[in-house]
């Protein structure tokens, strides 16, 4: 009898090491998942008072120009994020790379740093700093412009009382300049050790063949690090398209004049915390996710990750 219970162990072992996980994962992952999905087929305007409703809320969601002022917002801040963004996190990565430059470990160091802040804390930052007036931003920069003017008399000078939050064609700027500065670091981590995993004697063979930096740039480092940029593309734009603290901070709690900072998540998070409709809320969210997925899919196949570019 022995033995046959010590099988009976071994084989029940494993499941009840994890099932701790297990157990957790679907009471606070699957369920809430699930709960979510039949949430959206219902209108609710409590936790008990819910009417299916069907498909009805993606069909007002089509129509909701509330939603396609979130959605053409948070396309925007993603499109300049990430086409701004990780650029210069590649050309940081590749200057702090360089063997001649002395202190590069404090220099990446100090342009990760920001990514440690939450962004609660950057957002209080980044509100002063944009403050008329007296902000670090617009004093830098009227007198910047003063001074440039002097040899360049056409180019206007900022004023000090400039309302980058409060004027709607400046808010997308200034979220766009604030998520630059805490999140550049962090994605050129991923690129510096992307880029110390290419072959040097690459770069030798290239050199010897009289290829050029830009040359060798093209045929060596790119292909190098290509799986990591395309992780780094699609992780960058699924967190753009998750915008939420800082422009809810920075704006006062709200979307900000003319709904200028209005986004996907925080029309979410009105509609189904602040308005009480989780049903409408849960069909946002969904349809945020499935909006992604097709995103990133389409990022994949451009960059070679799917079809017959990944073989």
């Amino acid at each position: 009898m022995r033995p046959n219970w010590f099988r009976i162990q071994e084989r029940v072992a494993p499941y009840v090491f994890v099932s701790p996980f297990l157990i957790l994962f679907c009471a606070f992952g699957l369920w809430p998942i699930v709960k979510s999905v039949i949430l959206s087929f219902y209108v609710t305007s409590g936790p008990k008072d819910q009417v299916y409703v069907g498909l009805a809320n993606f069909r007002f969601l089509l129509g909701d120009a509330d939603f396609h002022i979130a959605v053409w917002n948070t396309a925007v801040f993603a499109f300049w994020s990430v086409f701004v963004q990780l650029p210069l996190a590649l050309a940081l990565a590749l200057l702090l790379s360089q063997r001649w430059l002395r202190g590069r470990e404090w220099f990446r160091l100090a342009f990760f740093s920001p990514n440690l802040l939450g962004q609660v804390f950057v957002a209080v930052l980044f509100s002063v700093l944009f403050v008329p007036q007296y902000g670090l931003l617009n004093t830098v920069l009227h007198s910047l412009t003063a001074t440039l003017s002097k040899a360049m008399p056409w180019m206007p000078v900022v004023a000090l009382d400039t309302k980058w939050l409060a004027n709607p064609a400046l808010v997308m700027p200034a979220l766009v300049l604030t998520s630059l500065w805490m999140y550049v670091g962090f994605n050129m981590i991923y690129f510096l050790a992307a880029l110390q995993a290419v072959d040097r004697d690459l770069y030798e063979a290239a050199t010897v063949d009289g290829a050029n930096a830009w040359q060798q740039f093209r045929a060596v480092t790119l292909p190098g690090i290509k799986p990591v940029a395309v992780f780094v593309l699609i992780t960058s734009t699924i967190g753009s398209f998750q915008l939420f603290e800082l422009p809810y901070i920075m704006l006062g709690n709200g979307p900000g004049p003319n709904k200028a900072g209005l986004t996907i998540v925080m029309y979410l998070y009105q509609t189904g915390f602040v308005s009480g409709d989780l049903g409408y809320a849960s069909a946002v969210g969904w349809t945020l996710a499935l909006g992604l997925l097709v995103v990133s899919l389409i990022q994949m196949r451009i960059t070679g990750v799917l079809g017959k570019g990944s073989e």
